[in-house]
């Protein structure tokens, strides 16, 4: 179940055995006719790519913050069903170190390993996995798979801390968002099946085990319906502090549209203010702040929706009762969709299935503007998964915000790192903004707490 060394990884697939990856999953010949060129802008510059293997098996994607624990870790679905640990020791020749698959793979129905999230507790490190598992084999109600990586690069050192189930709600986390809330705690959000999200005491999980990690849940508003008239939880989530405010809050997309929480008592999340009855949005996906807490960027899992941006102004200070309006919309290509992204202001960092990886500046959030890219699928249209064959292609993306190394996952080509001309790290300070991003604090809390 666990390959830690792994022969050949790390090396860079020419584009003609690529062409064949993307088109079967299995390596090319050398005779292989040439694939086309990816197109690229000439300020984003590969520095490592890996082919992870079979055809649609790779999910999302996160990257450890601290220069001196160079680690990727990548979610593996479907034939492959775990994760990958990514050494970037070495940015410009990136390699497997080790790979987690669940015990008894063949037994598990189901999607398996989604979206990989870490976390330091205690001067220890660890990595959550999030699982989906089908009631028709084992683990139907493991949510994420927790281990200790903190003896990294040695890999012999790993040791598997436990499961993170869900009893009452069998099927599975499909997001995961690790936070360090202003009270001290490293927590888990997770979205369940049902109209709220879970949230797990990480410290509490580690040291004690499952009983009473369950600390909290934060609910889909009463009311909120999908154009069908059904309700359903949420699909995606940030977390984040409000350093004017002094909360914690939680942006959820879910049924209906956006929902965002003070979640500062997490015992008592206070709704603050909705996005709901906007044309073309049927439930959110993908949903992230700026640092100051005032836009949002927000995405819907269908195609031909463009990202949408939002001001969250008129809401928070309450004078309108939802928001119903976008102020700005962006899009690499309109006959396509975005997955996920990263807000690094003024920089936008997306996944965008077949279009790759894309970078907007939102700088003027009225008028987003393409400032970078490079796409990392190569295959035909439409030859994916979701309605309508439409997802394949750039799944993951994140940002490592000490020296500006982007990363993404791609469900068919692997592994990428890059970088971007001009953009050598960030600070949200050095933009006049609280330093606050997906990337978070482990030692000290969120930016501007006290």
């Amino acid at each position: 179940m666990m390959n830690p060394r792994l022969p050949g990884a790390g090396r860079v697939i020419s584009l003609p055995a690529l062409a064949l990856v993307l088109a079967t999953g299995i390596p090319a010949p050398a005779a292989a006719q040439r694939a086309p060129l990816p197109a690229r802008s000439a300020n984003i510059h590969v520095t490592s790519h890996i082919p992870l293997g079979a055809r649609l098996s790779v999910t999302d994607v996160v990257i450890e913050q601290d220069l001196d624990r160079p680690y990727a870790y990548v979610g593996r679905m479907q034939a492959e069903k775990g994760f990958d640990i990514i050494s970037l020791a070495d940015p410009d020749h990136a390699r497997v170190i080790y790979r987690w698959r669940v015990p008894n793979e063949e037994l598990h129905q189901g999607l398996g390993g989604m979206d990989p999230k870490y976390f330091k507790w205690k001067g220890h490190y660890y990595v959550v996995q999030s699982l989906q598992f089908g009631q028709g084999g084992p683990d139907g109600d493991a949510g994420a798979v927790v281990l200790d990586v903190t003896g990294l690069p040695n890999t012999d050192k790993i040791r598997e801390v436990g499961y993170v189930r869900a009893p009452e709600t069998p099927g599975g986390f499909h997001n995961i968002f690790m936070y360090k809330h202003s009270d001290g705690r490293a927590l888990l959000f997770a979205t369940v099946s049902d109209i709220h999200a879970n949230v797990y005491d990480m410290g509490k999980f580690v040291t004690e085990g499952q009983d009473d990690a369950l600390v909290a849940q934060v609910p889909v508003p009463d009311g909120a319906v999908s154009p069908s008239g059904r309700r359903r939880g949420y699909h995606d989530f940030y977390v984040g502090f409000d350093p004017a405010s002094g909360q914690d809050r939680f942006y959820g997309g879910g049924t209906g549209g956006y929902y965002v929480y003070d979640i500062t008592d997490l015992a008592a999340p206070r709704l603050l203010t909705s996005i709901t009855g906007v044309s073309g949005i049927r439930g959110g996906h993908t949903f992230t702040p700026t640092p100051d807490g005032r836009y949002v960027v927000a995405e819907t899992e269908y195609q031909y929706a463009p990202l949408r941006i939002f001001d969250l102004k008129p809401g928070l200070d309450g004078e309108v009762t939802t928001i119903r309006e976008p102020i700005g919309a962006w899009t690499a290509n309109w006959k396509n969709l975005s997955h996920n992204h990263e807000v690094r202001w003024p920089y936008v960092f997306v996944s965008g299935y077949e279009d790759g990886l894309q970078v907007f500046s939102m700088m003027d959030p009225t008028n987003p503007v393409t400032v970078g890219y490079y796409d990392t699928y190569l295959g035909p249209h439409k030859a994916g998964m979701c309605r309508g064959n439409i997802c394949n292609g750039a799944f993951g993306i994140d940002v490592r915000n000490a020296d500006g190394l982007i990363v993404v996952s791609d469900m068919v080509s692997g592994f990428w790192a890059f970088r971007m001309e001009g953009f050598q790290g960030w600070d949200g300070h050095g933009w006049g903004m609280p330093d606050i991003s997906s990337a978070q604090n482990w030692d000290h809390g969120p930016d501007g707490a006290e």
